[in-house]
């Protein structure tokens, strides 16, 4: 937490609004605007994940309708669409971001067409803050006619270009959860250039309550606003953001430089024009056991660490669902680490675990 978090919660409280509604909404989404720019609006609500559900809505998704979707993820990048009674179709990542493979995802789609099912819409996710390939994912879109739900939970304060990502899909969506760069403790947000599906989201988040003197409904809603009091929160998180951003990046380059003598370990690394928020530090590792070697020893000395994401094609939910992979997620899976990467970890923090991985590797 930054100063300015409490004043912004007290404000709510000393002027009774606790609803999902009020000041702080209306300026939480304001500092996110001004944040992105990129001409974009903004919806504040109460998770990434409803986001995630109201951006495919939006975009026209319904029963049984196909969706492509990441492998490479956190399976709240999939699991709206199932909300929906839609289906995903996973997809495989490349090695230069371990985002969405442009190659395979064009190969999904002429598979889906071929069979007659034209896909409704591409999640394509900023990976451990890492920018997808933009300007390949955008082409095929566009190709194609398929719109994309950018899923930038990871990645506020990340950029390509210089434009800063949430702002490069049709609709694009942020996480504020309580292990994201900033936090709400609980909270997301939905970005569009246009301020229609702003609106709407708006709408449908606020249960969809018609414009009449009674409750009224035309449409199936949900309550997925923020609170006021939460709201408070991100404003004061707002102002402390490009400092968590630092923060997490000097972690990455303290790991990097410090672990500069293990040939073995890999670190990924920002493509031309990309700019990693870096909210995890990640490493490769020569294999599985390598891997499980290093978590191990953290862990004995009380020290988290965690495998890169699970991919969705091999989930137990969702296996059975099409796939077009290469085996690319499945290593990075399997060689992969998150290391301790809080933007309040002290140098005498870092300096103990690097220790630790150069005492088990070398």
């Amino acid at each position: 937490m930054g100063d300015m978090e409490q004043v912004y919660v007290k404000e709510a409280f000393d002027t009774n609004w606790v609803a999902p509604l009020g000041p702080n909404v209306n300026q939480f989404e304001m500092a996110i605007k001004e944040y992105i720019q990129n001409d974009v609006y903004v919806a504040a609500l109460s998770s990434g994940t409803g986001a995630i559900h109201l951006a495919l809505e939006l975009l026209g998704v319904s029963r049984d309708d196909e969706v492509l979707c990441q492998s490479f993820t956190f399976s709240a990048s999939a699991n709206p669409i199932l909300y929906l009674g839609a289906k995903p179709v996973f997809v495989d990542s490349e090695r230069d971001t371990w985002n969405i493979s442009p190659q395979l995802l064009e190969k999904a789609i002429i598979n889906r067409m071929a069979l007659g099912k034209k896909p409704k819409a591409i999640v394509a996710v900023h990976l451990y803050g890492m920018p997808y390939k933009i300007v390949e994912i955008r082409k095929i879109s566009e190709k194609y006619n398929i719109p994309i739900v950018e899923d930038s939970a990871e990645a506020l304060g990340s950029t390509y270009s210089g434009i800063k990502c949430s702002s490069f899909g049709d609709i694009g969506i942020l996480s504020f959860n309580g292990n994201k760069i900033i936090t709400t403790s609980g909270g997301g947000a939905l970005v569009s250039r246009k301020e229609e599906i702003k609106n709407k989201a708006v709408f449908l988040a606020t249960q969809a309550r018609d414009d009449a003197p009674h409750y009224e409904h035309s449409h199936v809603g949900y309550n997925y606003r923020m609170s006021n009091v939460l709201a408070g929160i991100g404003r004061g998180q707002m102002e402390v953001l490009d400092e968590r951003v630092t923060a997490r990046r000097a972690n990455f380059e303290f790991y990097r430089t410090n672990l500069a003598e293990l040939k073995e370990i890999e670190f990924l690394m920002e493509p031309t024009g990309y700019f990693c928020n870096r909210w995890l530090t990640c490493i490769l590792t020569p294999s599985f056991e390598a891997r499980e070697k290093i978590r191990l020893a953290l862990l004995q000395e009380d020290i988290e660490s965690r495998p890169l994401w699970k991919p969705m094609h091999l989930q137990p939910v969702f296996n059975k669902y099409p796939s077009f992979t290469d085996g690319t997620s499945e290593d990075l899976f399997d060689r992969g680490l998150c290391l301790p990467s809080g933007s309040n970890l002290r140098k005498e923090d870092l300096e103990r675990i690097v220790a630790l991985i150069l005492k088990t590797v070398l």
